[in-house]
């Protein structure tokens, strides 16, 4: 009788091949950025990412999501949201090393930059945990606006222990931020905020309102916005008062999401909870841009960091496949399609590095002004379509749970919509160049340079500097920043990346008649690309 169940022709599994060693793309733009100083700890956590066991709890976190307990068995209010294990696990990696903070915790030049490394390390394997973890890191800056709360809460948030549950932040040996601003009849919109803040002393408001989206409900404090007597106001809303009684924030649902399972986000209501005013009243905008700007980065990040998972497990697959009597790694036009994927995945990792390491300099601030919101718009718009590709490459074998492309596919939309989806960016990126017309000038700066060394970007960046100067309304927004983000890939590929890989961008991704599929890279050069990346 024949063995019915020999396995054949299937890929080994993909563990064991640590994720910074194997990241060429990254370990370069981390050197270049000023974050070289990161690489032991990116290998060491890079090699603890690429067991079969890391892969197990980015599994588990997802089959067993976060579960709302509204009661104790008494009756009473408890307001807790319960975890798998897995997750603890990845949290406590993040906060080990330091991607919750790093840049605050000891400032140094590329801080920045090196956080970016680590936080792309752990979003490629498990990235629901990353929102906590990015929440907490971008309120920092926020909560300077208030010098004397930051002063009591920046030990404790730089704090390297992940140290879970709800108790007063004073006796905590570590703890995390989330946000809440969002209210179900605004969204983005945040000036129809309906919530109340009514000065109760002592810098103290009491809220009193519900808030449609809570990110990361089980943290130790909130950034939230709310209409105080002198307009639309910033606060820090804690979850357990020092006194050790819980804050009113009652949970009423965790959202079911479409992906991003693993992390828990929640609807939540205020019955007159304490909160501290953070900046003057009438100024929450101003101030909680600050936050929104360091997660749009984030966003940035973690969907170049799902871009290199795709890679990896696409050309892994197809490197131990066979299909019509060859590898599918040999076959054209698999070839082709690979070296897109690829292609594209360096792209995002260099704009992703060259974006971190300009929140490192305040003299790039007019740059970081505008790149932010373009790159926020144009890496997280091509990250679905990237997932998608990849995962097609696996075929059905990529359509099913175990394979993690399954969950990809699922994360990456997340990152184009939170934190404001392609509209409101693009809406940013007008304002950006009516309000900060310096932030258009550091922009082109920035590309020209490379330009000289490619007519297809040379054209481009006319094209775009022609744009500029007609100027551009809301018609023409998505079309401005979709160019303004080729402009910025093809100039860090041109100056930093492998020929072929630079030549095979501008030639696809460039031109009035561009086509921004996968598959159209020449063969001789498609071969040398997927091996560049090929874990």
């Amino acid at each position: 009788m024949t063995d019915t169940h020999t396995v054949v022709n299937q890929p080994p599994p993909l563990v064991d091949r640590n994720l910074f060693d194997a990241d060429a793309p990254l370990r370069e733009a981390a050197a270049r950025s000023g974050a070289g100083w990161v690489e032991a700890d990116a290998r060491r956590l890079g090699a603890v990412l690429a067991t079969a066991e890391a892969g197990r709890w980015a599994e588990s976190a997802h089959r067993y999501p976060p579960v709302l307990r509204t009661h104790d068995r008494y009756g009473n209010r408890a307001d807790e949201v319960e975890f798998h294990p897995s997750w603890h696990r990845f949290m406590g990696l993040a906060v080990e090393y330091g991607a919750h903070a790093m840049p605050w915790e000891a400032p140094r030049p590329g801080a920045h930059a090196a956080r970016a490394v680590l936080m792309s390390l752990l979003a490629q394997v498990e990235p629901g945990h990353c929102c906590p973890v990015s929440m907490t890191y971008a309120a920092v800056p926020a909560l300077r606006a208030e010098p004397a709360l930051a002063a009591e809460w920046e030990p404790r948030i730089t704090s390297r222990t992940y140290d879970f549950g709800l108790r007063p932040a004073a006796e905590k040996a570590g703890v995390l931020l989330g946000m809440a601003m969002t209210e179900k009849q605004g969204g983005s919109d945040v000036r129809a905020n309906t919530t109340a803040a009514t000065p109760v002393g002592d810098g103290m408001y009491a809220l009193r309102g519900h808030k449609w989206f809570c990110s990361a409900p089980m943290n130790d404090a909130f950034l939230v916005l709310a209409q105080a007597p002198g307009g639309l106001t910033c606060f820090l809303l804690p979850r357990v008062l020092p006194d050790g009684s819980r804050n009113a924030i009652r949970l009423q649902r965790l959202k079911d999401k479409l992906g991003n399972r693993s992390n828990a986000s929640a609807e939540i209501e205020l019955h007159d909870a304490l909160a501290h005013r953070v900046g003057e009243e009438g100024r929450g905008v101003a101030v909680i841009i600050e936050m929104v700007n360091h997660t749009r980065l984030d966003c940035v990040i973690a969907t170049a960091a799902g871009m290199r998972q795709s890679v990896a497990e696409a050309t892994w697959h197809a490197a131990h496949r066979s299909a019509f009597g060859k590898r599918l790694v040999d076959q054209p036009l698999m070839t082709q399609v690979l070296a897109d994927l690829c292609v594209e995945s360096e792209a995002a990792t260099a704009v992703m590095m060259r974006l971190a390491s300009a929140y490192d300099s305040p003299e790039e601030a007019p740059f970081r002004r505008l790149a932010t919101a373009v790159a926020k718009y144009w890496v997280c718009k091509r990250g679905p379509g990237h997932a998608a590709e990849a995962l097609e490459c696996l075929g059905g074998n990529g359509y099913i749970e175990e394979a993690p492309l399954a969950r990809r596919y699922r994360e990456q939309p997340l990152l184009s919509i939170w934190e404001g989806s392609g509209n409101v960016i693009c809406l940013d990126v007008l304002r950006a160049l009516a309000t900060s017309p310096q932030s258009a000038e550091a922009f082109l700066a920035e590309v020209e340079p490379a330009a000289a060394e490619d007519a297809r970007l040379a054209a481009h960046v006319d094209r775009v500097k022609r744009t500029l100067a007609a100027g551009v309304d809301q018609s023409g927004a998505r079309r401005l920043t979709e160019d303004l983000g080729l402009a910025l890939q093809a100039s860090l590929l041109v100056r930093y990346s492998p020929a072929a890989v630079a030549d095979a961008f501008c030639a696809s991704r460039l031109g009035p008649d561009r086509g921004l599929g996968y598959g159209s890279v020449p063969v001789a050069a498609a071969e040398a690309i997927v091996a560049r990346h090929r874990p």
